[in-house]
């Protein structure tokens, strides 16, 4: 399994991905998940992948050639947009798309005869000279979807023990070095809730409208700020939780009773005779 986020900010772009492939107990690999594109002062363009690696593999070789023929009003076919000399971030989604499709024709009936499925999903960002900075989830089928304000980010593969602290703190004016703590941090709640995930990471900070970056680093467990920030969460964690009275469930003075009878709905009835009906 993986786990990869990409989030979208008014000040920039994060990417954080994790390298570990797993087949089974004995046979838990490293592999990369992600790979940028860049054409210093045009573009920059940021590929986070999840699912089946042969197939991820495919399409990651296949959309650095991969090209979109299409045919204007008079029927007349125009030149062919590749991910190189697209004009948005939009038509280089378009480009993913069929790369993905264009791995499916050709493998998805084979996996298919062997009881496997065309599992593949992608987080697929940047900014192209132009135009300002976008953000793409994009599906097995090949289409996709885009980032908003009410929705600055994307996961992919082993998203749900890191997805509460992203909710709790993102939002489109949050500053890109907190937004890349909080990416850590949603990464070390996944790593401490499964071992399908692991080191080392993969994390990328694009600042908007520089075109390119220079912030590109791989972080393994002896990296002093991932080793601190692993360290901290945890503590600090164990102290607000410690912070949280206790329920009380006699009548014991309190400011904050638990043992109150909600307000629209009655208290769970036990059952004591066989005759008894639940409804």
């Amino acid at each position: 399994m993986t786990y990869c986020v990409g989030i979208k900010l008014n000040a920039g772009l994060v990417f954080l991905s994790d390298s570990r492939t797993n087949a089974g107990v004995d046979h838990i690999s490293t592999f990369r998940k992600m790979i940028v594109y860049e054409q210093p002062g045009d573009r920059v363009m940021v590929l986070l992948s999840a699912g089946n690696l042969s197939i991820s593999q495919s399409v990651r070789e296949i959309l650095q050639i991969e090209e979109l023929r299409e045919k204007n009003e008079q029927g007349e076919e125009g030149p062919p947009i590749t991910i190189w000399n697209a004009k948005s971030m939009f038509d280089a989604a378009r480009v993913l798309g069929s790369a993905v499709r264009h791995v499916y024709d050709r493998d998805a009936e084979a996996l298919k005869h062997a009881g496997l499925d065309f599992n593949v999903s992608f987080i697929f960002g940047g900014q192209v000279k132009g135009e300002g900075m976008r953000l793409f989830l994009v599906y097995s089928a090949g289409n996709f979807i885009e980032a908003t304000t009410e929705t600055p980010y994307f996961q992919v593969g082993e998203s749900k023990y890191g997805k509460p602290v992203l909710d709790r703190v993102l939002t489109p004016d949050t500053p890109l070095d907190e937004a890349a703590k909080c990416a850590l941090v949603s990464m070390d709640s996944t790593m401490k809730s499964n071992l399908s995930v692991g080191l080392p990471l993969d994390l990328v900070v694009y600042e908007a409208n520089r075109l390119q970056t220079d912030k590109v680093i791989c972080i393994d467990a002896d990296n002093p700020y991932y080793r601190m920030m692993h360290n901290s969460w945890g503590q600090k964690l164990r102290e607000v939780f410690d912070s949280i009275e206790d329920p009380v469930w006699d009548d014991a003075a309190t400011e904050h009773p638990l043992k109150m009878p909600a307000q629209r709905h009655s208290a769970l009835r036990k059952i004591s005779t066989p005759e008894e009906k639940l409804i």
